[in-house]
């Protein structure tokens, strides 16, 4: 039988994490290789140019492209504030005055002898990057970034919302089949990370939003909550954009399900400490995971390679992410080589797998996901 491989998330108890930071256009790398840095450290930044606006200066006076030029106060390269009188002209003997104003701040770029307008171009607009996470300067991408590597806890969710976070864990779910409600969440929470069992109530999200908690992670969400809170429904492509107050990760899925015992139980240890987290998601290609990031204070003396894909085995933890069985945790007992008709009339290879509650099920491979865990 050849090797088969399937997409992992991990939860590890201790793992190096590398996390690239990159500008969105070319810039100024702000650390060097070997720099300790804190997650709110900038690591590089840049400024992104304003757009151009038209001041249609011609037909505001009501001249033409020679006479409007002939009248302009300014230059190509001149600084303007908006409400600053860049043309003017005198008529009837002086009598009476015709003002072109600019409406905008920013450098004269372009002033057209064809049209008698003149472009202005808006302030740029400043972009910083930050490390996210608490590490040290593994390498320098020369004028857009650099690599923090950090070893720590990190747990991986199935889907996520909301950006870049940081904060500390606190437990008000006190197992990990508890549903996070109203009630156990009270202004002493606000900036921090907040971790629940089976799933969380809309009411319980909203308040967490309202005291301006950093972030909730729960086993799993009613879809049509996940849409209130979000104010619209969720899209196919990559999440971590929403503008939202509080970021949400799920570790299970959709609907009421318990958390994994050994997810839950990492994070608990965590309790108190200051973590990293990211609700952006993408499962097409080039899949990104919501995330959990602890930084520890020790490392291990020998690096560990990162992996791009886990080896499906005999006693591989995995989770099944797809119905009748969406969501349930079992370990592989059994690798058929040969293709098996399912359900749709489709051949597949499948695998067999004894979940945590003993049931055995098979199901095709392409419906699981490892458990990566150390």
């Amino acid at each position: 039988m050849g090797t088969a491989y399937t997409p992992g998330l991990k939860i590890s108890s201790g793992t190096i994490i590398n996390k690239t930071r990159r500008l969105p256009l070319k810039g100024q790398v702000m650390v060097n290789v070997g720099d300790k840095v804190e997650a709110g450290t900038i690591v590089a930044r840049t400024e992104i140019p304003g757009v151009i606006q038209t001041i249609r200066v011609a037909e505001i006076l009501g001249l033409e492209p020679p006479e409007a030029l002939a009248a302009l106060s300014i230059a190509q390269g001149d600084k303007v504030e908006a409400g600053q009188v860049i043309a003017s002209t005198k008529s009837f003997f002086g009598l009476f005055k015709s003002e072109c104003k600019t409406a905008y701040s920013g450098t004269v770029e372009l002033i057209s002898s064809a049209t008698g307008h003149v472009g202005v171009r808006l302030k740029s607009a400043p972009v910083e990057v930050d490390a996210y996470v608490n590490g040290t300067v593994y390498e320098v991408i020369p004028d857009e970034g650099v690599v923090v590597q950090t070893y720590g806890a990190l747990v991986q969710g199935i889907f996520g919302v909301g950006g870049e976070k940081m904060g500390k864990i606190v437990i008000p779910a006190s197992s990990a089949s508890d549903m996070l409600t109203e009630d156990m969440i009270d202004e002493s929470h606000a900036g921090q990370v907040l971790i629940g069992g089976a799933g969380i109530t809309i009411g319980a999200i909203k308040k967490a939003a309202k005291i301006g908690a950093s972030g909730i992670v729960v086993g799993a969400i009613i879809d049509t909550d996940l849409i209130e809170y979000l104010g619209h429904d969720i899209g196919v492509a990559i999440t971590g954009q929403e503008d939202i107050p509080t970021t949400l990760i799920l570790t299970e899925g959709f609907g009421s399900i318990k958390m994994a015992g050994r997810t839950y139980n990492l994070l608990k240890s965590l309790d108190g400490r200051t973590v990293s987290i990211n609700g952006a998601t993408q499962i097409r290609a080039g899949v990104i995971r919501p995330e959990v990031v602890a930084p520890l204070d020790e490392a291990p003396k020998v690096s560990e390679a990162s992996s791009k894909g886990q080896i499906l085995d005999i006693g591989s933890t995995v989770r099944i992410i797809r119905e009748p069985y969406f969501g349930e945790l079992g370990a592989v007992t059994k690798l058929p080589p040969e293709p098996v008709e399912v359900e749709s009339g489709a051949l597949v290879r499948v695998l067999e797998a004894e979940l945590y509650d003993g049931k055995i099920v098979s199901v095709p491979r392409a419906n699981v996901e490892i458990i990566e865990t150390q």
